[in-house]
């Protein structure tokens, strides 16, 4: 109910801000087609605005109810009433000053602008400086500390589960790769002897293509990037002398998600 009062109210705010324009133009002697000319461009622009504020006022309609302790007036049902009614008691307003006004423009005139002060006045000046006053408020500088305090345990907590489980993360990964090391070692050092061997090059990819795609169905990318660390340790180890070219990633280039990108990636 409170979101269709202040839509209407904001509605009524800007209608009465473009009449307040129309008639300035026409009291300084504007033609009509003028001003419809220059309504149209501004029509867009305070649509745009007036969009902006009341996704803003819809999104704060409904608070929490730590803010609703620490902002107890305006945070009421009395005070959201009148907060969104100001703009119609400001209309109302005017038309009390305007009553002895003979002349219809002058009536409106003075009518609407009670409408913008009124709008003004609340909204800009007396709701701000009803939220400082509020958490001035011991009660509700006591309900922020705490609620603050509270928030900060919650995310150092979190923070400690989120380290803890990375924790625990890095240790089942290295008990896998443990685990894997025993079984790949003799996929290693086949790699390996297939690096340094005298088979022609057709049968060393050949051979590599079907121990990538093993090492794939076996763990994956962190397979595949174990198995080939480990062979290039052996190779180091055994034939450190021999010029040895290593071919495994390109030949294991689109096995899985191989690619020859995928040692700098790691």
């Amino acid at each position: 109910m409170l979101r269709l009062v202040h839509f209407a109210s904001t509605a009524w705010f800007v209608l009465s801000a473009a009449c307040i324009f129309i008639l300035a133009l026409r009291q300084a002697g504007f033609r009509w087609w003028t001003i419809f000319s220059l309504s149209g461009y501004s029509a867009l622009i305070v649509f745009l605005l007036v969009s902006l504020y009341l996704f803003a006022i819809f999104k704060g309609v409904s608070r929490s109810q730590q803010i609703k302790e620490e902002h107890p007036l305006t945070n009421s049902v009395y005070y959201s009433f009148f907060y969104n009614i100001s703009p119609f008691l400001g209309t109302l307003a005017g038309v009390f000053g305007a009553i002895g006004v003979k002349k219809i423009t002058h009536f409106l005139l003075v009518s609407i602008s009670g409408t913008l002060w009124a709008t003004f006045l609340v909204w800009i000046i007396v709701d701000p400086a009803a939220g400082v006053i509020e958490m001035l408020l011991p009660s509700s500088r006591r309900h922020r500390r705490a609620r603050l305090a509270e928030a900060k345990a919650g995310y150092e907590k979190a923070q400690a589960e989120k380290r803890q489980l990375l924790a625990d993360l890095e240790i089942t990964e290295k008990l896998e790769q443990e685990r894997r090391e025993e079984i790949l070692r003799p996929i290693a050092e086949q790699l390996a002897a297939l690096l340094a061997g005298g088979e022609n090059i057709e049968q060393q990819e050949a051979k590599m293509v079907d121990i990538g795609i093993k090492a794939w169905q076996m763990g994956g990318l962190n397979c595949m990037r174990q198995l080939h660390s480990m062979t290039m340790e052996i190779c180091a180890q055994r034939y450190g002398n021999k010029n040895i070219v290593d071919y495994i990633p390109i030949w294991w280039d689109s096995i899985g998600s191989w690619r020859v990108a995928s040692l700098s990636e790691k």
